[in-house]
Formats: C-alpha cells, sequence, structure tokens
C-alpha cells in the first residue's frame, strides 16, 4: 500500500505542475484530467497488450502497469470534472447531468484496477482473466460519457 501511495503522490505532483504549466493555454482542470487519462491509457495499454499477445508477458512489467493503474484510479478525480468543461474535449456534457452515475463508473474502475493489481504478476492466465472486468468498467463509462471519434 505504500508503493501505491508513493506513486499516486508523485502522478499528483506530475499532473499538478502540468497543469500550472499549461494553465495559460487550457483550463488546468481539463489538462489534468487529460493527462490522468493518459495515465490510464498507457498502462491498461500495456497489460491489454500481454493479455491479447502482443506483448510477451513479463511478471515485473506487468505488476508495475498494474500497480500504476490501480495507483491513477484510486485518486479523487472530482477536481477535474469542473462544470462547464467538455467543449473541445471527448468528454460529453452528460457527465454533468449524472455525476453520481459517473462517479459509480469510476469506483467501479477503482476496484477493478485493484483486482489486476492483485493477479497482475502472478501469470498470463490470470492477467487475462482481470482484463474482462477492467475492459468493462473502461467501456461503461466511454458508452455513455466519451464521444465517439
Amino acid at each position: 500500500m505504500k508503493h501505491i501511495t508513493l506513486i499516486a503522490a508523485a502522478v499528483a505532483a506530475t499532473l499538478g505542475s502540468m497543469a500550472f504549466a499549461d494553465g495559460h493555454e487550457a483550463n488546468p482542470a481539463v489538462k489534468a484530467r487529460q493527462a490522468h487519462m493518459q495515465l490510464y491509457a498507457h498502462n491498461i495499454g500495456i497489460l491489454g497488450g500481454m493479455a491479447q499477445g502482443k506483448i510477451d508477458y513479463d511478471a515485473a512489467l506487468a505488476q508495475i502497469a498494474a500497480d500504476n493503474l490501480a495507483a491513477v484510479a484510486a485518486m479523487n478525480e472530482t477536481t477535474y470534472w469542473i462544470e462547464g468543461t467538455a467543449e473541445g474535449t471527448k468528454a460529453l456534457p452528460t457527465i454533468w447531468d449524472n455525476m453520481d452515475d459517473f462517479m459509480v463508473k469510476q469506483d467501479g474502475l477503482t476496484v477493478a484496477s485493484a483486482a489486476m493489481a492483485e493477479v497482475a504478476g502472478t501469470d498470463l492466465a490470470s492477467l487475462q482473466g482481470a482484463m474482462g472486468d477492467l475492459g468493462g468498467t473502461c467501456s461503461a463509462c466511454h458508452r455513455e460519457y466519451r464521444q465517439r471519434n
């Protein structure tokens, strides 16, 4: 748990400094939100690549990606989701009409990420088994609250 707390603190410091540095160009909350999503995508990309056989399974790397993902998912995102900040992003304005549901979906990602962190470094089959719930939580939120390309 100490490891996850340290990772979360480092991520928060990085996101905070990025938001401060880029604050002139865009809302700092939007920049932080987008950086947070990039961290999700990066770590899920590693895990998904292994689960699909596109990346060779590496227990140590899988555990790092899963621990990072769990730390990022455990962060409280409420300061990123300021009403009126959907314009120019992939966030749909319905997020703010359904904030309770949106946060329930975020909690689902937190639970699925923690479950992945429990098994990712064990073996490929365990990682693959946890991937369904993890992917399902991402899809549930994106279906309702993210613009399609």
